[in-house]
């Protein structure tokens, strides 16, 4: 059990140490760090329940829609909420950065949860897969859901709106194109290798244009204080 638990953990802290080293002001982890990993994790059982009533229900017969609505949609709302309700308003989140450190904690959260109880029904075969496919995609959801939430929360009012519901529809379009790809019969092994290459570089992307929006916050605050001291 122990090596089972290790196995499913370790490619979430993994790509969360990732994320965490390259922030350029290195500071320690704060608890709103563990915080969203937590409530990430706790996610997993609501959604896994919805999930489950809307399969056995079989509510949508195409397989697409289902996809879409009842794995991308469902899943990335929650993480979307959360970041909203528990995250956004944070003292914490002070950063734009710290957008992609939160969106990706919460969605490894999840992931981790659902690495366990899948390992568990399923064995450890498909840890390595698991790792490279489901764990990262769901961190890279998360980065470009984070980037968004680090845009809003150092832009205006009415310009933040829209870059909160960015934070949501990017990452539903991004999920729903990885669950749509796994469901081609045929192709699945093909197409996901080049839209994993694709969707690490558009994170990686987003992580740059952070660090710049960043340094951007800290020249203007810097400047601020330049003047109050003149």
């Amino acid at each position: 059990m122990f090596i089972l638990l290790s196995v499913a953990i370790a490619p979430a802290l993994a790509l969360l140490s990732y994320f965490y080293l390259r922030k350029e002001i290195a500071k320690e982890p704060s608890k709103l760090l563990l915080h969203s990993f937590i409530y990430g994790a706790i996610l997993t059982f609501p959604i896994l329940f919805i999930q489950h009533v809307f399969q056995e229900e079989e509510i949508f017969s195409s397989l697409f829609i289902h996809q879409a609505l009842v794995t991308s949609a469902l899943e990335e709302f929650f993480k979307w909420l959360i970041l909203l309700i528990a995250i956004y308003k944070h003292v914490e989140f002070n950063d734009p950065y710290d957008g992609i450190l939160y969106g990706a904690s919460v969605a490894l959260g999840f992931a981790t949860v659902e690495n366990i109880l899948f390992l568990l029904n399923f064995g450890m075969n498909e840890a390595f897969l698991r790792a490279l496919l489901p764990v990262s995609s769901h961190a890279l959801f998360g980065v470009v859901m984070g980037y968004y939430f680090g845009r809003a929360k150092f832009s205006p009012s009415r310009k933040a709106k829209n870059e909160i519901a960015y934070a949501f529809l990017a990452s539903f379009a991004l999920h729903t194109i990885y669950n749509s790809i796994l469901i081609i019969k045929g192709l699945d092994l093909i197409l996901i290798v080049p839209f994993m290459l694709f969707l690490w570089a558009f994170g990686l992307s987003k992580a740059k244009k952070a660090h710049i929006l960043s340094r951007k916050k800290r020249m203007e605050h810097h400047q601020f204080y330049m003047s109050e001291e003149i």
